[in-house]
């Protein structure tokens, strides 16, 4: 009898155990890439020789949310084709259509359902397609949307944005992160936050404190998911590598953020060569992300 109660106990325990796994929100993986543009005179490097590299780099991280930049509408189209189960969000920034580079978002289509979506320029003129802002050398671009995790229905939904600041213009930089901000609070309202990017900044610049800082006294709208991963800044952080897979040093200008009611679970740099090769000119950045619990 006491065997039989001893037994009976522990497939009670193993069953609440898999009852209590099952009731844990899944995590979201989230990946940023800047997948260097198309057109671009690069070589042994060029697109077309490297494109099933980058695909394959991308599934083997198997996003839920993916970011990408640099993105022209070729590339968008290959990788919808290639990464089957995805949806997009695209437009061009140089008039909100086909033309010019994309910050290109896509999500997996069995887990998220779309509410709402759109884009707005890095200029004082966000409505405008095309506008360029500020010191900005080239128009820039961000890209939203607004999804309802269908595996946790009752979660809030999430706002996914991702962007690319200019390379140049540093007033340009810093004001993008404060319109990024604004819009966030004003799109991400009710939602869990994720943004994914290239910005062309390291971590302690103005633009990352206008965006990551906490702001008269409140507590920071948005965290750094690599840094709250890993607290302790290192030498081998840089995102930027020119094709190179030593470049491992420089800033770390690639960026993952995530509002304060996700719990980050992992989050890193992917260094992926094959042949002495890097399938493109930036490391992708990934995290995996959970809701917190307090929040349901």
């Amino acid at each position: 009898m006491t065997r039989i109660c001893a037994i009976a106990g522990v497939v009670g325990l193993l069953l609440g155990l898999s009852l209590w796994a099952a009731e844990q929100p899944r995590p979201v993986r989230v990946m940023s890439f800047n997948i260097r543009y198309g057109t671009a005179n690069d070589g042994e490097n060029s697109w077309p020789k490297r494109r099933e590299f980058l695909v394959e780099t991308i599934r083997n991280f198997d996003p839920d949310l993916l970011g990408t930049q640099e993105t022209l509408a070729g590339q968008r189209d290959y990788l919808v084709e290639k990464l089957r189960g995805y949806a997009v969000e695209a437009a061009g920034r140089d008039d909100g259509n086909e033309k010019g580079e994309m910050a290109a978002l896509f999500y997996r289509r069995e887990r998220f359902e779309r509410l709402d979506g759109g884009h707005f320029w890095l200029s004082d003129k966000p409505d405008q397609p095309g506008s360029k802002g500020w010191d900005a050398a080239l128009p820039r671009i961000a890209t939203w949307v607004r999804l309802r995790d269908q595996f946790a229905p009752d979660q809030k939904p999430v706002l996914f944005l991702n962007t690319h600041f200019d390379h140049r213009g540093r007033q340009a930089r810093l004001e993008s992160a404060r319109l990024i901000r604004q819009r966030v609070e004003e799109l991400g309202r009710g939602c869990r936050v994720i943004i994914t990017g290239d910005f062309n900044a390291g971590e302690g610049s103005p633009p990352y404190q206008a965006l990551f800082a906490g702001d008269n006294g409140k507590p920071a709208l948005l965290l750094d998911t690599f840094r709250v991963h890993r607290p302790e800044r290192r030498n081998d952080e840089g995102t930027f590598n020119g094709f190179r897979a030593d470049a491992v040093t420089g800033q770390r200008i690639d960026w993952i953020a995530c509002s304060s009611d996700w719990t980050v679970q992992h989050a890193g740099i992917d260094r992926t060569v094959r042949d002495g090769r890097v399938p493109s000119d930036h490391f992708p950045v990934t995290a995996v992300l959970s809701p917190r619990a307090v929040d349901k």
